[in-house]
């Protein structure tokens, strides 16, 4: 069966956005990209300021609240609707939660052929690149660096510690059926 998903996760500032942009160029047939980052600017913005939301700590944490989880689990039906109905997506998502994160994803995706990637770096990299990018809490990518791959499976696994985002997608994309 060809892969019909590619779900990458990785703490914030590991790379997967460029990792995404690699493998649509990369890729053979034209791919999607579905990341987490996309649904957060796209809730209204009394959804990042109150309890039901998402809040984003001064030291980098992040809390997610109810109306935030209902409309996440929404936007990840949406998005293997797009897989089911022809459609290949590449999902850039944060495991904040760990494996109960990757669980809502792995029953979303049911019947569809998906590779599970594990965008790995070391927090010093990811820490340096948060501040550089300069639009995330600072101490975020150090607390998820590590934290979003504890008891997640993956199928391939890159770092993009020393290793570039297109030499990551074409490990990556030796993956793909």
């Amino acid at each position: 069966m060809t892969t019909q998903v590619i779900v990458l996760n990785g703490g914030s500032s590991s790379g997967k956005s460029g990792i995404v942009r690699c493998l649509q160029a990369e890729l053979p047939t034209p791919w999607l990209a579905a990341a987490i980052d996309t649904f957060v600017d796209s809730l209204p913005a009394s959804l990042r300021t109150t309890d039901a939301g998402i809040a984003f700590a001064d030291d980098g944490g992040v809390a997610i609240g109810e109306e935030f989880r209902r409309l996440e689990a929404a936007w990840r039906e949406g998005v293997a609707a797009t897989a089911r109905v022809g459609a290949n997506v590449i999902i850039d998502d944060v495991f904040l939660g760990g494996p109960a994160s990757q669980e809502p994803w792995r029953k979303a995706l049911t019947g569809l052929n998906v590779l599970w990637v594990g965008v790995r770096c070391e927090s010093g990299v990811a820490e340096a690149r948060e501040i550089a990018r300069g639009d995330r809490p600072r101490g975020m990518a150090a607390a998820q660096a590590e934290k979003v791959h504890e008891g997640v499976s993956y199928d391939v696994e890159v770092d993009t510690t020393h290793m570039e985002s297109l030499a990551c997608a074409r490990t990556i994309a030796a993956h793909v059926t």
